[in-house]
């Protein structure tokens, strides 16, 4: 029987498949395995590598099958989908993994450790109840519009709401008031915790070097500071810091053919909470600068003139993290340039 070199491993809830291949390619085994038999299984297996598309509970079996001496690589199922012959099921999806991990070229995911799992998990919390609060500022506004009562859009402006509900005087009925209530007492619940958060996240920024030299790039505050630390690979995974940026994806769809280079919108793919965050801060260092103006000559204000505001956001956004990836890797603070770059 040949010597099996590769493991394909489709994860799922309760039942895995595992491909396993030889160094020609050759098909050695296929074989179901349930959850609680994964890791005596390849506890049984020489090393070898084990490949896993990179999902859910991906990285704590990449962990789990590590220690047990093989070698773990994790891909993007974007990656893998090019790989999977007609049919879509988990036989084939197990042998599209093993086939993607032998090519050459292939890039892989880091896996993370527990740690840097846990880190992340403060902004992911996060992410839930900002969306929380915005969808009752929204039940909000809505409810009261049906009694011609609104305000200007923006967190900012809710209490304007929350004062014509409180107010018995209003043109608010009661049978609906009870009910606002609840939605107002939900709100300020959601914002107290948002609150307790952002409280742990700048003291985290605080303690931590690295965030604390991050904080010195313009629009780079402790959240930033931290998501970076948290949900980014180890910064020399990459071997530049426009990889970085491609990585969260901060870089345009290409769709060149015969010599012509087509770029399109911004890919959007990768690190979704850390490119919303970039964005949203370049969005106010840009605004900033609008109001305020910007030294003459200098990258910014030679942008605002030739390019679109949102143009502007985005190639911000961009250079931002390549500012971050630099002195993530070699240290430093950053020191604003003081001619026109």
């Amino acid at each position: 029987m040949s010597q099996v070199t590769t493991i394909g491993l489709d994860l799922a809830k309760n039942i895995f498949q595992a491909h396993g291949a030889d160094a020609a390619g050759a098909v050695v085994f296929r074989r179901k395995l349930r959850r609680e038999q994964v890791l005596a299984y390849f506890a049984a297996q020489p090393p070898c590598l084990v490949a896993m598309e990179a999902c859910p509970g991906a990285h704590y079996w990449g962990r789990e099958i590590g220690k047990l001496g093989h070698t773990v690589r994790l891909i993007a199922p974007a990656y893998v989908k090019p790989f999977v012959k007609r049919q879509k099921n988990d036989a084939a999806d197990a042998e599209a993994i093993c086939e993607a991990a032998q090519r050459p070229t292939m890039r892989f995911v880091a896996v993370k450790s527990e740690e840097k799992q846990a880190s992340a998990v403060i902004f992911r919390t996060r992410d839930v109840l900002v969306g929380q609060r915005t969808q009752l500022i929204n039940a909000i506004r809505g409810h009261l519009s049906e009694f011609g009562l609104i305000a200007p859009q923006g967190p900012s402006h809710v209490e304007r709401l929350i004062t014509q509900i409180e107010d018995p005087a209003s043109g608010v009925p009661e049978a609906a008031r009870c009910c606002l209530l609840m939605l107002v007492e939900a709100l300020r619940s959601l914002q107290e915790q948002v609150k307790s958060l952002d409280t742990e996240i700048a003291a985290r920024a605080k303690a931590d070097d690295t965030a604390h030299r991050l904080m010195t790039v313009p629009g780079i505050g402790p959240l930033i500071a931290t998501a970076l630390e948290a949900m980014a690979p180890p910064a020399e995974t990459f071997r530049s810091g426009r990889d970085f940026a491609a990585w969260i994806g901060l870089t345009p769809i290409q769709r060149s053919t015969g010599g012509k280079e087509r770029l399109g919108r911004t890919s959007r793919m990768g690190e979704r909470t850390l490119r919303r965050l970039l964005i949203i801060a370049s969005s106010a260092v840009v605004r900033w600068a609008k109001r305020k103006g910007v030294p003459f000559g200098s990258w910014l204000h030679r942008m605002l003139v030739r390019k679109s505001p949102m143009l502007v956001i985005v190639t911000l956004a961009n250079k931002t993290a390549r500012i971050a990836w630099a002195l993530m890797t070699k240290g430093g603070i950053y020191q604003a340039p003081t001619v026109a770059a």
